[in-house]
């Protein structure tokens, strides 16, 4: 007769669900990929806008993927289009309350 341990059914370590499961493909910085040089507040309505949460507050690396020098650049681009008020600091629902 099997003895089972008093936690439960034993699992499988390939079946995943715990709490140190990782996503299985790394992502990659999209500015190392495209090789782009600098980052620039004015191009905040082309693609820096997508690095902004829906409450307008800047994503982090782990979400977006891009690398740490890229995120440095990033941060730095974006808090200067908010300052040039060319993006907004928080959020259109959070501002109407």
């Amino acid at each position: 007769m099997q003895r089972r341990s008093e936690s439960g059914p034993r699992r499988d370590r390939r079946e995943g669900g715990g709490r140190g499961e990782r996503s299985s493909r790394r992502k990659i910085c999209q500015f190392c990929h495209d090789h782009v040089r600098e980052i620039d507040y004015k191009d905040a309505n082309r693609f820096i806008k997508r690095y902004i949460s829906d409450r307008g507050k800047i994503e982090p690396r782990r979400k977006t993927g891009t690398c740490a020098k890229h995120q440095r650049e990033l941060s730095g681009a974006l808090k200067q289009a908010r300052f040039m008020a060319l993006l907004p600091y928080t959020a259109e629902h959070i501002r109407g309350m």
